[in-house]
């Protein structure tokens, strides 16, 4: 596939598309890109046009010129579906963070465009947490006190300070870690967001795929969202984790195939 260029308010994203039919809009996760995401497009580049995109921040695409929330990466992919694909019924397929963007979509305007939707290890529910996280909440908040009094710029001056230490790294998730600068600011922005109160609202039909093994967003979540959904309905994968298409891409292809090709198109 040809790399070609998408300019949202200034910033540049990479895209690829494949395939024949009708369009099918494939959404990366946190951390990962469209590249992830292409053998799941060419084994169904047979039955749907397959449109992939590179978040700003990830894969072939910049970062974006400030640190972008949810809300942001959804005008994004809003724009980049009347722009490029420009067509008055797409399906769509989704994995973790790009769950957040199709919630965000679902309950704009643009809601209607969708047919077929596809959930992958989906993230944007609030998690459980364990004691440990609290305990490094904790932490953090004693560490920022002291700073919180000061005036603006020192404050900020002090805060930047506190953020460059290793203790302060320590208190980070592993992804928090390996950011820094936008995509670190993005990324707070992002996890800091839970969407649940949206999935009540949800009209729309949607095939829900995931991995029992599973640890980024684990199968309690998979159960929440198919309940909170008015159809939604769950399929659940043997041996499979966050990555359940590349963990088991044969049984995961079957089903969406089964789910998308027009011969099965009966209700779920």
């Amino acid at each position: 596939m040809d790399q070609q260029t998408f300019t949202f308010e200034g910033n540049s994203a990479a895209w690829y598309k494949t395939g024949t039919g009708k369009p099918i809009l494939i959404l990366h996760g946190w951390g990962s890109s469209s590249a992830v995401m292409t053998p799941l497009a060419k084994k169904l580049s047979d039955i749907r046009t397959c449109y992939l995109v590179d978040f700003p921040g990830f894969g072939n695409s910049p970062e974006p010129a400030e640190a972008w929330d949810v809300d942001k990466y959804a005008d994004f992919t809003e724009a980049f579906i009347h722009t490029v694909i420009q067509k008055d019924s797409i399906d769509i397929l989704v994995h973790s963070y790009g769950n957040r963007v199709l919630l965000k979509l679902l309950n704009r305007s643009i809601r209607d465009i969708f047919d077929k939707i596809i959930i992958t290890g989906g993230a944007g529910l609030k998690p459980k947490r364990s004691a440990k996280y609290y305990g490094k909440k904790y932490i953090a908040k004693v560490l920022k006190a002291p700073f919180t009094v000061l005036p603006g710029k020192m404050r900020e001056k002090g805060l930047k300070s506190l953020r460059s230490t290793n203790l302060w790294k320590s208190l980070g998730s592993s992804d928090y870690k390996q950011l820094s600068g936008v995509m670190r600011e993005t990324f707070v922005k992002s996890v800091t967001e839970f969407l649940d109160d949206l999935l009540p609202k949800i009209e729309h039909e949607a095939l829900l795929i995931w991995g029992r093994a599973d640890t980024a967003t684990p199968l309690y979540q998979a159960f929440k969202m198919e309940k909170e959904l008015k159809n939604g309905v769950l399929v659940q994968i043997e041996n499979a984790g966050h990555y359940a298409f590349l963990d088991q891409p044969e049984q995961f292809i079957s089903i969406c195939r089964a789910y998308l090709e027009p011969e099965n198109q009966q209700s779920i």
